[in-house]
């Protein structure tokens, strides 16, 4: 019996790489029993934690532990934990492993699995990689690694292991399974050997590599190894062992409510998403409605009022709006400050995205973050239904039928994936006749 794969992921885009599983939002007793009796193979829980502070983000995974350690009291199936985090290594590493080991543990080895093949991230010889341009380049050279609150020095794990545990886990310990061992068939006792919570480091160039790890890691756990996970979304793949995806990524228009335009909810503020936002804009179909950040918290109502109009004003001409968040960041004196001002402006969001017209067709949020309040706070969900991708690493999500916005088709776009035509590939396949019609103008 292969266990039930539990993923607590710091924000919703983990689920970039499979489908037909619950997204909750909410992680009472009972809606966790109620995801552990699905039968998708895992399920996740949306901590958000990625946009806390790390004595919010320890306080939340151990609130879900708890629940979790209840719901699972009558559970006969075994069962499998992954703290879900991103892709460029940025996160609360090693606080919400601390946290499943103290309150689920204990585990024979924390393993960082952190390979995202769809978005072209790579780990080899230990080394984390970003393919650009087809080359590989360690992930502490790019934008992630100077990230304000998740910043790091160095992607070779070992050492990034050590950094980020100050100095607890020292580098010479961590056990280091490489693409020659595993693709030499040794993972297996590579596993096998680890015992009291050691910390292990795990190659992935490709898919099939995973897959190789996959099939150990199930046996492993089958005759009662205890592994905990710190991964990207490329490994949950593997073990589940899904089938392939019931709705085509061509087909999604298909779900789109009675062919009506969408609007999209732009927060990240990657490089990667001002380009694609950039791109999304000159499409035809839709308008640009920006929110201009400075005026928050002061002027929250009067923002949210005018979007709102605009948006109501964009939807009854047969448009797209687009809201997005200006792109310069502020500077601010401390991580708290930029973390609570990163609050407002969500918050902000969702007072829009509450507000968005019943007639909605689709609706694309843009951002991890941002995603998650929208499937949280603006569209208000307990739980919804992973449908699958409509880009590689872009899930689309749908409303149940007794929502507000019933059976609405909701696309989770990670911020740092795709090229810089990938958002407005995504709108095309959602809105295809409306992306035929004029270059769209509003009225101020």
């Amino acid at each position: 019996m292969n266990p039930k794969i539990i993923v607590l992921d710091d924000d919703p885009t983990g689920s970039q790489t499979v489908h037909s599983c619950l997204l909750l939002t909410r992680w009472d007793v009972t809606t966790l029993k109620r995801a552990l009796g699905d039968a998708a193979p895992l399920f996740f829980i949306l901590t958000n934690t990625r946009g806390m502070d790390a004595a919010r983000a320890a306080a939340v995974t151990r609130e879900v532990c708890a629940n979790l350690k209840t719901a699972l009291a009558d559970y006969a199936g075994p069962v499998l934990f992954v703290s879900r985090s991103d892709s460029t290594l940025r996160g609360h590493y090693p606080v919400e492993t601390d946290v499943m080991n103290d309150a689920l543990g204990p585990f024979d080895a924390t393993l960082l699995t952190p390979a995202f093949f769809e978005g072209g991230r790579i780990t080899r010889d230990s080394t984390h990689y970003l393919m650009v341009d087809g080359k590989p380049v360690p992930t502490h050279e790019t934008e992630f690694a100077r990230d304000s609150v998740f910043g790091y020095k160095t992607a070779f794990l070992p050492d990034y292991v050590t950094e980020k545990t100050g100095g607890r886990v020292a580098a010479d310990s961590v056990q280091r399974l490489t693409l020659a061992d595993l693709r030499a068939g040794k993972a297996s006792a590579w596993l096998a050997a680890l015992h009291d919570n050691a910390t292990g480091v795990v190659d992935g160039e490709s898919a099939d590599d995973y897959r190789i790890f996959a099939n150990a890691v199930l046996k492993a756990a089958a005759d009662g190894k205890r592994l905990l996970f710190r991964s990207a979304a490329s490994l949950l793949t593997a073990l589940a062992k899904l089938p392939p995806q019931p709705v085509a990524a061509e087909s999604f228009s298909t779900l789109v409510r009675d062919g009506r335009p969408g609007a999209i909810v732009v927060g990240s503020h990657v490089a990667k998403t001002t380009a694609q936002l950039t791109a999304l804009l000159k499409e035809r179909g839709v308008v640009g409605l920006p929110l201009d950040v400075a005026r928050l918290p002061a002027a929250r109502a009067a923002v949210v009022a005018e979007l709102t109009a605009s948006i109501a004003h964009a939807h009854a001409n047969g448009l797209t709006p687009v809201v997005f968040t200006s792109r310069t960041e502020l500077a601010f004196a401390s991580v708290a400050e930029r973390l609570a001002f990163g609050e407002a402006v969500s918050g902000t969001l969702m007072d829009v995205v509450k507000r968005l017209p019943d007639t909605l067709g689709f609706l694309i949020s843009k951002g991890g973050i941002t995603s998650n309040d929208v499937l949280s706070t603006g569209l208000e969900l307990t739980a919804s239904r992973v449908l699958g991708q409509i880009l590689p690493g872009v899930t689309v999500v749908q409303t149940p039928p007794w929502h507000r916005l019933p059976t609405l088709p909701v696309v989770i776009f990670p911020g740092n994936v795709g090229g810089d035509s990938a958002l407005a590939e995504a709108y095309r396949r959602l809105a295809p006749s409306h992306a035929q019609a004029s270059p769209a103008k509003l009225a101020a």
